[in-house]
């Protein structure tokens, strides 16, 4: 499941492993908690070099988590980062940081790892073209920009972050569709044989239930 910021992939990915008894990844909260540390270690987030050789020092594990919040717990060295990696500080940078090539190739290293042993859900920028290029069921979530400062502004405020206006929003949103889309390394694309989904106006269960739809459909002509 690939998509923008704000498309509701990791909300609706979950549902779907959770329905179909597949493992779910989530692939976002990975840079996210490489950008935690970047920014606790006080490095830029343009210094590819520095970044490379901290990632090399840290092991990223996903486990099921038991808050109702979050449907994966993030932890690096045995520290929880579910919050944390959510807050806005993380959320501005981590489009830069996920940009380095060193970076997306220490990570999908280690989501194709994972994806060897099958049945997973996997939701990203770059799943269906650059991680998965082989994925049974390829699908692709979209929503306007308006629609996705209005989520992302809600999640922050279940979080309890500072107020951000939606106009912000919009702007941090625009800025991170253009940088996800023209960086060079695994630039967000809908792959050529994703099924593309506006969930503008639909409820998580409603996008969960047409993705069920589909993946029944394709799974019975393989």
């Amino acid at each position: 499941i690939d998509g923008p910021a704000g498309a509701g992939k990791s909300t609706v990915a979950h549902q779907v492993a959770a329905k179909l008894k597949l493992v779910y990844l989530d692939t976002g909260a990975m840079y996210r908690a490489i950008t935690w540390l970047v920014l606790q270690h006080g490095i830029k987030v343009d210094d590819e070099c520095a970044i490379a050789e901290l990632v090399s020092h840290y092991c990223i594990e996903l486990t099921p988590s038991e808050d109702p919040l979050y449907s994966l717990t993030i932890m690096i060295n045995g520290n929880n980062l579910n919050e944390e990696i959510r807050s806005v500080e993380v959320t501005s940078n981590v489009s830069a940081v996920a940009s380095h090539k060193s970076v997306r190739q220490a990570l999908v290293k280690q989501q194709q790892t994972w994806g060897q042993k099958g049945g997973l859900v996997a939701e990203g920028r770059d799943i269906g073209t650059h991680v998965f290029p082989d994925a049974e069921v390829k699908i692709f979530l979209n929503a306007s920009i308006e629609e996705r400062a209005r989520r992302r502004q809600q999640d922050f405020q279940r979080q309890g972050e500072p107020e951000v206006s939606l106009e912000k929003l919009e702007k941090q949103i625009a800025e991170r569709d253009w940088k996800d889309s023209n960086r060079e390394v695994s630039p967000l694309q809908k792959a050529n044989n994703a099924i593309e989904i506006n969930t503008d106006g639909l409820t998580v269960s409603q996008v969960t239930a047409i993705i069920i739809q589909k993946y029944q459909h394709l799974i019975s002509e393989l």
